[in-house]
């Protein structure tokens, strides 16, 4: 009977648009088994941030929980931008097979990497993981011009990335957003213009954010950065169960 209060245009798991990516920054194996309860139809993708991989001390257990649960799995782009500046992206990737990882994201916000060379690991990676790129500084100071986003997309897509991850960090006041946490209206519509929406996932960490992107794209736009805690309330936002977005 409930059921009549959902959204028959949500789109259901495995799914190619509607994607909710979460920040795990380091959840108990409690954490992640409770999430997965409460809220596992709609976690898509799960990112270990950063490179917390390489630190916490139930990543074996935690692996197989979301493999169990089946809920792909990933390292965050820092730890691609760690290996490549040690010169150990080999070792990177034995480590993601180890463990059987199917997502790599692959980005260039903090360190330079070459637009042709990160466009060649992109393509390389693509022959053997689902590949999230990441467009965007992480750095606030550093503005891309509207342009360059459009134009990295289009290059990174075309190298065989699954989805172009839009920048906006684990605050949203980057990329995206600037320091107040307020969109770039006019950056984001300069992308939908040339790009489908549905290629790109949105960082949104910010109530906010997720309530414009969902108003302005519909509520399968693809949502990342989400915390664990905040998966239902996405949810409910996507669906119209929630006063920020019921009726519209």
């Amino acid at each position: 009977m409930i059921e009549f209060f959902r959204n028959p245009a949500r789109t259901a798991k495995p799914r190619e648009a509607g994607l909710t990516h979460i920040l795990d920054k380091g959840m108990s194996l409690s954490e992640a088994e409770g999430m997965i309860e409460v809220a596992g139809d709609y976690v898509d993708i799960v990112k270990f941030g950063w490179a917390t991989a390489a630190v916490i001390g139930n990543l074996e257990k935690k692996i197989a929980l979301f493999h169990e649960a089946q809920i792909p799995i990933c390292c965050g782009g820092s730890f691609f931008e760690l290996a490549f500046m040690k010169g150990r992206v080999d070792e990177y990737v034995a480590f993601l097979k180890h463990y059987d990882f199917k997502i790599v994201e692959v980005s260039d916000g903090v360190i330079q990497i070459e637009a042709a060379e990160k466009l060649r690991y992109i393509e390389q990676l693509a022959k053997d993981f689902t590949v999230l790129s990441e467009v965007g500084s992480k750095d606030a100071n550093v503005v891309v011009a509207p342009s360059r986003w459009v134009k990295g997309i289009k290059e990174e897509l075309a190298a065989g990335a699954w989805k172009v991850v839009a920048e906006g960090r684990e605050s949203g006041t980057v990329g995206l957003y600037r320091g107040t946490g307020e969109i770039r209206t006019g950056l984001i519509e300069e992308i939908e213009t040339q790009i489908d929406a549905s290629r790109i996932l949105f960082e949104a960490p910010q109530k906010a954010q997720q309530v414009w992107l969902i108003e302005h794209f519909g509520l399968n736009v693809n949502l990342g950065n989400i915390p664990p805690q905040e998966v239902i309330s996405v949810e409910t936002l996507r669906q119209g169960l929630r006063g920020d977005t019921l009726g519209r």
